[in-house]
């Protein structure tokens, strides 16, 4: 048996609507970069794999972390959070990963595209959550500030 509405928000309806699909939106998101990295990390090869190895470790432990707040915040504003495989599958803005073994310069590449991808949805949902609530707004900020310094680290590999 399912509960339609077991916990209530502070937000009004327009509001708990914006932020709880920006919310759903990002943990889709989130889910499907660490699912991503952990792909990656059990299939790199190459002169830098352990360096590239234990990167991927911390982009996993640093998604897994920021997926946990943002359903967490959902939850907390009344938003039912979705992360099943199928949801992801449909909806995650991420770029993908190749199956097989895959050398190291190509894994890089990969992160930082879907690192990309996913900073350019933080960014249209920081927009969108600035007057619907702040305090979303301010976990989106967060979870911006810290893949785009990854971002940055990833990219100075390549440069």
């Amino acid at each position: 048996m399912t509960t339609k509405t077991p916990i209530t928000s502070t937000l009004t309806d327009d509001q708990k609507s914006v932020t709880g699909a920006a919310l759903q939106e990002t943990l889709v998101d989130l889910i499907d970069l660490s699912l991503i990295a952990k792909q990656a990390h059990w299939n790199v090869v190459g002169r830098q794999f352990r360096s590239v190895h234990l990167e991927l470790d911390e982009l996993v432990t640093v998604t897994r972390e920021f997926t946990d707040a943002a359903a967490e915040r959902a939850t907390a504003i009344g938003v039912s959070p979705d992360g099943r495989a199928e949801t992801v599958a449909k909806t995650a803005r991420t770029t993908g990963f190749g199956d097989g073994w895959t050398d190291d310069t190509t894994v890089v590449a990969s992160v930082v595209d879907n690192l990309k991808a996913v900073i350019a949805g933080l960014r249209e949902r920081i927009a969108t959550t600035e007057s619907a609530d702040p305090v979303t707004q301010d976990l989106l900020i967060e979870i911006t500030s810290k893949l785009e310094q990854l971002h940055w680290m990833w990219q100075a590999q390549v440069a």
